[in-house]
């Protein structure tokens, strides 16, 4: 029965070879998504690993981070790190030395003025001279360190990259005025925000703390351990040193160091599984394959089969040669996917490299655990997926067999399928509308479990749904491809099974892109109607990196020329009724020149009474109405009564609560900015946006969006998103391209006498052809339509379980796109029939009648 199922190999390597290739490229999804990470994962582990190679011991202040909330910021802080806590430390004695240390962020202008590099990659630090005047953490290539605020250092890349040289000046921010200042120096530094591609800026002391802190504080220190001092001993006489406080971290070195690597392994963990998340569906659509495959093969090989039953074969044996192949298969293709994977891995390297070239890189990490999965993987699947064509063919009765190539299935199994399926699919539904129904995260579970069941249960009913929709185009069929069209409709409803395992691939691969599809357009209409209706400023003043903007810019926009109304538009966190809201502090004088909010109750003008404007959802939550009195505990602890002067409609850019800014200030000296609406007198003209930033002295850091580019911003995201899923998608429709393909290959073998008959009795061969290609397109459109109508409603059950987090979620449908996912589907249709159809067409007439 070995080399039987071997010669079975053999003889059929054609009909496989679409198998064969299905199995290769899931495996082979596998394998590169393994490779890739594993080599992404040491690269970053190499570009980190001196980090820390000189920190015995690392005191670290959080409260000192530049990119605080406005919660955090609110919160105040009790104590502080100091030059005085610098010299304490470097007394202790394990401790060789300490050094404080200033970061925060700093973005850098080329010479046109725009930002270099990424916001969260721009950072700026002090330059810590020793008594020989160099600091070694920043070795100068050119020049010397900064000595003054007029004075900065950049790394080299940065300079290279802007063009800059020793003595040019240099215009560089934080989160105040533009700084212009003399660049003295060019650096190389093993830092990882450098390596990355960030940009890495040194001020003298003062100056880094008058700019990134506050004068005479530091936002870390590091201490090294003099030599035979273990790092665990230097903690243990650091930490009583530390002033008291909760926000202070205090950490070795080696510790540090490994929190680090944990982090980028937890990182390139998390990108490792959402590819192999898309890796294991192309692989689930490959088991429609495996399996339609070897049903058909088991079918037309039902005389040879009965005929090993009736010499003696058991039924275990024929299963059992039947697996044997299937396990040939798998691990032949496993293998070839395994090489395929590798070529993957350094391909999805190079265009990492290629988009981003300061991403860091390593030799290709393949490990034994990457070559047993795939090769696992690639021959379980194999296997259990030709498992029930197995079990089928032991099932053949050896006289009944001979008798007839084809053994119908019995009613009872077609009563039981359609049982099982109809059960499933409608528990599914079931649980997809329950979660939908929860309208918030509760319902994420059920919905994916209830799409996961309505999915087996839709595959399991195609056979049952095929007859009827096929039948449904019958005429248009008759009407394009005339006798062709008729004879394209009936093979495909002859073999129901087949038609709908070649149709699942395809629904599988289409009711995923129609349900993200749908998703990123109904997110995409919230946001856009959020920013029209909400937002009549033309301008929207922020900064680049979502800090909060200095004090003196808002006075600077309101000067501008061509101003005529703006506001600062603040953020805070206070509570109300004991519970923290988010507040949004705005200028009543100009609130209805800048923004809307459309009122169900009360007036806009209460704000300028020190009134409140709720939403919707807060009046709800709060049991509370327009002339209402709520509790507020403000960030000093005090308490006082606020009215609710009006509430609104849910949704928009301006948040739960909204007050006037002169209100919150009486609680919050230095309130967090987080943007500055601006209109101007002739609304948003190129002129006006360049007064704006002229205004704020060019500031690189400070961005300037019109309506249309903050919606614009929001639709790119979006549609990154979505390219990004699309791509991943590729590889499953391909493998479901190679299901099509296969499926009339063989089917196109297996009616060999019937086309020769046809081709006797007068059908041409562009008959033949059109029959195939009708047919072929007729199975796709059937699985493309059910995967659109599916992922439409799994994607309005999804946006259910996000009206929570994002008010006003309401289901948009993008027919232009669904039609054209399902035009896609007919021409995939068409491509897939070329080989099959030209296969049919040349078939001899003599030798096809002759076909046992």
């Amino acid at each position: 029965m070995y080399r039987t199922a071997l010669r079975n190999v053999l003889a059929h390597k054609g009909r496989l070879l679409m198998t064969a290739l299905a199995v290769m490229l899931g495996t082979a999804f596998v394998a590169g998504t393994m490779v890739y990470s594993d080599t992404f994962g040491k690269a970053m582990r190499d570009s980190n690993s001196k980090s820390y190679s000189d920190v015995g011991v690392q005191v670290v202040d959080r409260a000192a981070g530049s990119n605080a909330s406005a919660k955090q910021k609110s919160e105040g802080r009790s104590a502080t790190l100091t030059d005085a806590t610098v010299q304490q430390l470097a007394a202790l004695p394990g401790s060789a030395g300490a050094r404080g240390v200033v970061s925060g962020f700093t973005g850098v202008a080329d010479r046109k003025g725009e930002l270099i590099g990424q916001f969260w990659a721009a950072k700026g630090a002090n330059f810590a001279p020793g008594q020989d005047g160099k600091d070694p953490r920043y070795p100068m290539a050119e020049g010397q360190g900064p000595k003054n605020a007029k004075e900065v250092a950049l790394d080299r890349k940065t300079a290279d990259k802007a063009g800059y040289k020793v003595g040019d000046t240099v215009r560089v921010a934080a989160n105040g005025p533009v700084i212009e200042a003399k660049l003295t120096g060019v650096f190389t530094t093993d830092d990882p925000v450098v390596n990355t591609g960030g940009t890495l800026t040194l001020f003298d002391r003062a100056t880094a703390q008058q700019t990134l802190l506050e004068p005479g504080r530091y936002s870390s220190v590091v201490l090294t351990a003099k030599p035979g001092t273990s790092q665990d001993a230097l903690l243990a006489q650091t930490r009583p040193v530390v002033p008291s406080g909760q926000q202070f971290d205090v950490e070795t070195g080696a510790k540090l160091q490994a929190d680090e690597q944990a982090d980028i392994s937890k990182s390139t963990g998390s990108m490792r599984t959402m590819l192999l998340v898309f890796a294991f569906i192309a692989l689930f659509v490959g088991v429609f394959i495996i399996a339609n495959t070897f049903s058909m093969l088991v079918a037309q090989r039902t005389r040879e089969l009965a005929l090993m039953r009736a010499i003696g074969a058991s039924r275990k044996q024929v299963t059992r040669s039947v697996l044997v192949e299937a396990l040939l298969i798998g691990a032949v293709s496993a293998a070839a996917g395994l090489l395929a994977g590798v070529g993957i891995g350094a391909g999805m390297q190079s265009l990492v490299n290629s988009l981003n070239e300061n991403m860091p890189s390593a030799s290709l990490v393949v490990k034994p655990l990457t070559v047993l999965v795939t090769l696992l993987v690639g021959v379980v699947v194999t296997v259990l997926s030709a498992l029930l064509p197995a079990l089928r063919a032991s099932r053949i009765a050896p006289v009944a067999a001979m008798s007839s190539g084809d053994q119908p299935a019995s009613q009872k199994g077609l009563v039981v399928r359609n049982t099982i399926g109809s059960v499933l699919t409608a528990g599914g539904l079931a649980l997809i509308g329950y979660g939908a129904a929860t309208g918030d995260d509760r319902g994420r579970l059920p919905v994916g479990l209830g799409a996961f069941l309505a999915l087996i249960g839709v595959f399991v009913l195609l056979p049952l749904l095929s007859r009827p929709v096929v039948a449904l185009v019958g005429p248009l069929l008759r009407g394009l491809g005339g006798t062709p069209g008729k004879l394209a409709q009936q093979n495909a409803v002859r073999n129901p099974r087949r038609t709908a395992a070649t149709a699942a691939a395809l629904t599988i691969g289409l009711t995923l892109v129609t349900g993200i599809t749908v998703i990123g357009s109904s997110v995409t209409d919230t946001v856009d109607r959020a920013v029209t209706s909400s937002m009549k400023a033309d301008y929207v003043v922020s900064a680049a990196n979502h800090m909060s903007l200095s004090e003196q810019v808002p006075a600077q926009l309101a000067k501008a020329p061509g101003v005529t109304a703006s506001s600062p538009l603040v953020s805070t966190y206070w509570e109300l009724n004991g519970t923290s809201e988010s507040i949004t502090g705005l200028n009543p004088d100009t609130f209805e020149q800048l923004a809307e909010v459309k009122l169900t109750s009360g007036s806009a003008a209460a704000l300028g009474k020190g009134q409140l404007l709720v939403d919707q959802d807060v009046a709800k939550k709060f049991g509370v109405s327009t002339g209402s009195t709520m509790t507020v505990t403000y960030p000093d602890d005090s308490t006082g009564q606020l009215t609710v002067g009006g509430v609104y409609r849910t949704g928009g850019m301006l948040g739960p609560v909204v007050l006037a800014n002169s209100e919150v200030a009486k609680h919050e000296p230095k309130p967090y900015v987080s943007d500055v609406l601006v209109r101007g007198k002739d609304g948003a003209t190129a002129a006006f946006k360049q007064s704006l930033k002229d205004a704020t002295g060019a500031n690189p850091v400070i961005e300037v969006k019109s309506r249309q580019e903050v919606r614009d911003g929001f639709s790119q995201t979006i549609t990154f998103a979505l390219n990004l899923m699309y791509g991943l998608l590729g590889m499953a429709v391909l493998i479901a391209i190679l299901g099509v393909v296969n499926t009339l290959a063989m089917s196109v073998f297996e009616r060999k006498r019937e086309i020769g008959m046809l081709r006797a009795i007068g059908l041409d061969r562009g008959g033949i052809k059109r029959m195939v290609r009708l047919e072929s397109v007729v199975i796709s459109l059937f699985g493309a339509g059910v995967g659109l109508l599916l992922g439409c409603f799994i994607a309005w059950a999804v946006n259910g379980t996000l009206k929570s987090t994002l008010a006003g979620l309401t289901t948009v449908v993008p027919f232009g796109q669904l039609a054209l996912f399902l035009a896609l589907a007919g021409v995939v249709g068409l491509v897939a029939a070329i080989w099959p159809a030209r296969r049919a067409s040349k078939l001899d007439i003599l030798s096809s009648i002759k076909t046992d």
